[in-house]
């Protein structure tokens, strides 16, 4: 072992048994459209969406509260191109909620990485037959009422991974425009 690798963590077994797809191919049946959007947990989503926009510049561009999954979050955008995929800042509704849980072991930072996908129901039942661990059986609901999985990180190469379909709702003018155009 070299000095730069670190010996296994039986806690998070290596996942190369998990089949690969073919270079070039559409991956295991799972159609990405693209980078969705990038979450950062925070413990006080206020105090972060005045850094980014301090920082960076960033605007706000949507705000809700999940009570599903535990989360205020506030989607954050650049105002020169609008269309790009936002940053999420999420922050844990209370105590019970698995942000929180994840707050207290790592602390804040990034949280996942959100594929856009054509079909979430159709995405995890493919990544589920083929031994892929997600969190949620069935898709829930996400920011916006999109529907939402996730990869666990253990099969994700470490990175919690969303799979997100959005849904267009019947008045959209007060969404984010996440590509809708």
């Amino acid at each position: 072992m070299s000095a730069s690798s670190s010996p296994p963590d039986p806690a998070h077994p290596s996942r190369s048994d998990l089949p690969t797809a073919a270079a070039g191919s559409a991956g295991l049946g799972v159609h990405v459209l693209g980078i969705d959007h990038v979450g950062v947990a925070v413990a006080d989503v206020d105090e972060a969406v005045a850094r980014y926009r301090r920082l960076l510049g960033l605007v706000e561009l949507h705000r809700e509260v999940n009570d599903e999954q535990g989360v205020v979050e506030v989607m954050l955008g650049s105002p020169r191109r609008p269309s790009a995929p936002p940053l999420q800042v999420l922050a844990p509704t209370g105590p019970a909620s698995p942000l929180q849980r994840f707050l207290h072991r790592r602390g804040p930072g990034l949280q996942q990485l959100a594929y856009r996908v054509d079909d979430v129901a159709q995405a995890s039942r493919t990544l589920a037959d083929a031994g892929v661990r997600l969190l949620y059986d069935e898709p829930r609901t996400g920011t916006a009422g999109s529907r939402i999985n996730f990869i666990h990180p253990a099969d994700g190469g470490g990175v919690l991974i969303e799979l997100v379909e959005l849904v267009e709702p019947a008045d959209p003018s007060h969404l984010p425009a996440r590509g809708r155009s």
